[in-house]
């Protein structure tokens, strides 16, 4: 028997249609979750997180002494209260002097020690890790007392760049370990090969190793900028003189033992929210890339 006997033979017959074939049911796996199990959940948590954000608003775009739930006429006396009488103008200021100072002080100083935590060995880097570690746990209220003796010895009371060192010095940790693990990522042959090509190791660094340290970068940047944004207590003892205060003191001079301004109160959080909220919105995609990359030895 032929191959072409074996194969039994089709015929089409022009103008008849294949019967249709049955529907294909997508069984649900055991281990499949309904969606509604998750949007459910979902909503909750949305609802308990958006209702303050509401509130917040409502006393802050409602005129004074209106106890609607609907900001209607929608007035703007509270801002303009808390930024030119509450000297809100002048806190905003210093603390985007001191953020934006910090982010720099702090990716330098990190970019430099990640680097050599990264590509060099030396006797006590198991011990420097664990001290960097170790800082970790231990709270900001406990470096007060000696921060304030160096700086009253320095006389750097009620100038920003107290604030400024000692932020620098509370993220250097976190931030030194996250751009060595990043750094870990790029391959040494790279610069090996730039060397081979006539670079040295600071020109081979510049143009092969830091362009692809982006993400981290913007990562360590942005979080040391919201952290010093929102740091309240450095602020609050080192610096004395209403001109030199920042807004999270600032927040806190609204409130009074007798009384508490809600609407100026919430004009207030709306100001100081905003930049960190418009920092996130950009930088979303860099941030979760580069703690993600940074998280782990590559």
């Amino acid at each position: 028997m032929t191959v072409k006997e074996a194969i039994p033979e089709t015929r089409v017959v022009v103008g008849q249609q294949r019967p249709p074939a049955a529907p294909r049911t997508k069984e649900r796996t055991w281990d499949e979750v309904p969606r509604w199990h998750i949007y459910l959940p979902l909503s909750v948590y949305l609802v308990f997180t958006l209702i303050p954000f509401y509130w917040i608003l409502l006393f802050a775009l409602r005129p004074s002494g209106s106890t609607s739930l609907v900001p209607w006429p929608v007035t703007g006396e509270h801002f303009e209260k808390v930024w030119n009488e509450r000297s809100f103008g002048t806190y905003f200021q210093n603390s985007l002097l001191v953020g934006l100072a910090t982010l720099v002080m702090t990716t330098v100083v990190a970019l430099a020690g990640g680097y050599a935590l990264a590509r060099f060995d030396f006797k006590v880097k198991r011990a420097f890790m664990l001290a960097l570690l170790c800082s970790q746990f231990v709270p900001g209220a406990l470096l007060l007392v000696p921060l304030f003796e160096i700086f009253a010895e320095l006389q750097m009371i009620n100038s920003l760049s107290s604030v400024i060192i000692a932020e620098t010095v509370f993220q250097l940790p976190l931030s030194m370990i996250l751009i060595s693990n990043f750094i870990k990522n790029v391959p040494y042959s790279l610069e090996e090969a730039a060397w081979v090509d006539g670079c040295n190791r600071f020109t081979s660094f510049r143009i092969i190793v830091l362009p692809l340290l982006r993400p981290g970068l913007i990562a360590v940047g942005s979080f040391a900028f919201v952290h010093s944004w929102n740091h309240f207590l450095f602020a609050l003892m080192f610096l004395n003189n209403p001109d030199k205060q920042t807004i999270p003191v600032g927040l806190n001079t609204l409130m009074s033992a007798d009384s508490v301004d809600l609407g100026a109160l919430a004009a207030g959080g709306i100001i100081a929210a905003v930049p960190v909220v418009l920092v996130f919105a950009f930088i979303q995609k860099w941030l979760i890339t580069g703690f993600s990359a940074g998280a782990v030895k590559g």
